[in-house]
Order: C-alpha cells, then sequence, then structure tokens
C-alpha cells in the first residue's frame, strides 16, 4: 500500500458503516469519538435500521447498494467536496457488489487528493461466540475478496482473532500464530496491523476487574517499515481484563479510536496503542455497570464517557515484543 506520513494528510474522515436510529453501532459508534478528537467526518450509511440487529424484536430499514454508493461519490465529486479527505474508515459490508464500490470511493478520493488518502479497514466477516464457536456475519466469499482485492489498497488493518484467521488461514492460538498471521497481513498491503481480540491466557496478577482475576484480551499491533530492500516489523502488545458480558459496537469504537490515535502519535505506536486501550476499556466498564437484562441497556455508553475519550486514561502500558 501506498507509504504515508504524518501531516501530508487533512483531518477529514470518511466513515462508510452502519446506521441505527437508536443505539451505537457502526457509524454511531465512530463518528462522536472521531469527531471528539478533531476530525471532520463525512458520514456514509451503509444501512438505515431501526436498531442493531441483535434485538429479540428483530429490526427495520434500508440497505444502500453499490450504484447508490457510487451515486453519492458522483455529488460529493461534482461539487469538489472529495478534496481535503485524508482517511477512508470502513467496517461492515454486506454484500461484494457494495464491498466493490467501496474501492472505487477510495480510488477517487486518491485521486482527487494527490494519491493520499489513508485507508483504514476493519474487514467485518464475524467474530467467536462465548463457547468458542466462529461464525461469519456476512457471505463467506468476502474474505477472499477482502484478500485479494480490498487489503493491497489499505494502509491499516483491524481485524480480530477469526477475522485474522479467515483473512490468513492460520490459526491464531499463541503470541507466535499471529505474528505469523501479521506477517501474512503485511505481505498483502498494510503496513500497519491491528488484531484487536486475542485471548492468550489468564492475567497472571489476579489484577482483574475490581481485583478479581480472569481472562486477558490481547490487542497486537505490527507496523512494517521498508527502506530499499530491508523490512523490519515492529511488534507492540497491550492486555486489559475482559469485562463480562457481549456489547455491540466495540469493534466500530475500536476501529475509529485506532484510526485516529495512529495519526495524532504517528511516530509512537505505544501511546497510540495505550491510548486507545484505555478509552476502550473505560467505555466498556461504564457500560457493564449501569447494564440491565435488556440488549438496550447494553447499548455503550459513548455520551456518558466523553472526558475519557478527549482524555484516555493510562491504564493499561503496551510491550514491546522482541523476536529471536
Amino acid at each position: 500500500a501506498l507509504q504515508l506520513t504524518a501531516g501530508t494528510r487533512m483531518s477529514r474522515v470518511m466513515s462508510i458503516q452502519s446506521h441505527v436510529v437508536s443505539g451505537y453501532v457502526g457509524n454511531k459508534s465512530a463518528t462522536f469519538p472521531l469527531q471528539l478528537l478533531g476530525f471532520d467526518v463525512d458520514v456514509v450509511n451503509s444501512v438505515h435500521f431501526s436498531n442493531h440487529t441483535g434485538y429479540y424484536g428483530g429490526f427495520e430499514g434500508d440497505v444502500l447498494h453499490g450504484d447508490q454508493l457510487r451515486s453519492i461519490l458522483k455529488g460529493l465529486k461534482r461539487n469538489g467536496l472529495l478534496q481535503g479527505v485524508g482517511h477512508l474508515l470502513t467496517g461492515y459490508i454486506g454484500s461484494e457488489s457494495f464491498l466493490r464500490a467501496v474501492l472505487d470511493v477510495l480510488k477517487t478520493l486518491r485521486s482527487s487528493n494527490n494519491g493520499i488518502c489513508r485507508y483504514v479497514c476493519d474487514p467485518v466477516l464475524g467474530d467467536y461466540n462465548g463457547d468458542g464457536e466462529g461464525r461469519f456475519y456476512c457471505p463467506p466469499e468476502l474474505a477472499e475478496i477482502y484478500r485479494n482485492e480490498v487489503l493491497p489498497l489499505a494502509n491499516v488493518v483491524t481485524p480480530n482473532r477469526f477475522e485474522a484467521e479467515q483473512l490468513t488461514g492460520i490459526k491464531i492460538k499463541t503470541l507466535a500464530d499471529a505474528k505469523e498471521a501479521c506477517e501474512v497481513l503485511h505481505d498483502l498491503g498494510p503496513e500497519l496491523v491491528f488484531i484487536t481480540s486475542a485471548i492468550f491466557g489468564v492475567n497472571k496478577d489476579g489484577a482483574g476487574v475490581d481485583g478479581k482475576e480472569g481472562k486477558l484480551m490481547t490487542i497486537l499491533a505490527s507496523k512494517r517499515t521498508t527502506s530499499g530492500s530491508v523490512i523490519s516489523d515492529e511488534t507492540w502488545t497491550i492486555d486489559s481484563p475482559i469485562i463480562d458480558g457481549t456489547y455491540t459496537g466495540t469493534g466500530d469504537l475500536c476501529a475509529a479510536l485506532l484510526l485516529a490515535w495512529t495519526e495524532k502519535e504517528s511516530n509512537n505506536l505505544q501511546t497510540a496503542m495505550e491510548k486507545a486501550s484505555g478509552t476502550m476499556f473505560s467505555i466498556i466498564k461504564a457500560t457493564n455497570e449501569s447494564s440491565g437484562n435488556t440488549v438496550a441497556s447494553r447499548e455503550l455508553r459513548l455520551i456518558q464517557s466523553k472526558d475519557v475519550i478527549e482524555n484516555p486514561p493510562a491504564l493499561f502500558s503496551a510491550v514491546r515484543v522482541e523476536w529471536t
């Protein structure tokens, strides 16, 4: 992918994700944090639903199709509104035709900005459930399109463990497995890779949530730099306790925070990870503490967490991984 440097990009983000009237997933989860952190956000809603799909009463609404996305793109281009968009962020995409239309958007954004538009791709394919069973949220054949057509154009990719496995064919059970998967993802294109939800073990200190021992969630980051014929990868991990419960929109929030902090701290991957992780944990903890038995009560407490988005608490330390 195109190598970019901070300072050459504008702080405008085009975010193509789902929209819900009530609740916080997709663009509803990503836009507010990006705006608080100083980014203008041009919002394209890939779906317009009443609520997210996890509600027992179902949902209603409409899906934006590829040709409709291209039509919106034409209007923006005709009015000169694509200049200055420095970032493209994509999340859940439900069809092959829409994914290919997103690639048209990216190419048009780059041609409108002297080739400069950083693409942060959250390749939403699926996840593991509480029983450790992996399941797809979208047609499985999208994995191949991401691998062959999307990632070669991406600068940053933020898969969870399930998605990284689908994209690389590597079963991720250890840190070494995750490192190998990162290398494969780098080879596909992105210079910055985050695996956002790996679980490698139990908290050795017993310092889980409120002192309770529990499993740790690991975010692994790998940054590849190329100097002539020399390729070097820089790897960091950051661990945080897992908070009980199921919360939607967390991946969308995480991708937005990683976009923001890797731009604002472009030369300090450690700091970017620590800030994103501190905010993520604080928001999920606040949501957990005020949640009840209903799906609605488990919607992210995003607005109530304004302070921890603007001023991320220093809760966890990122550790450089040295490979022998």
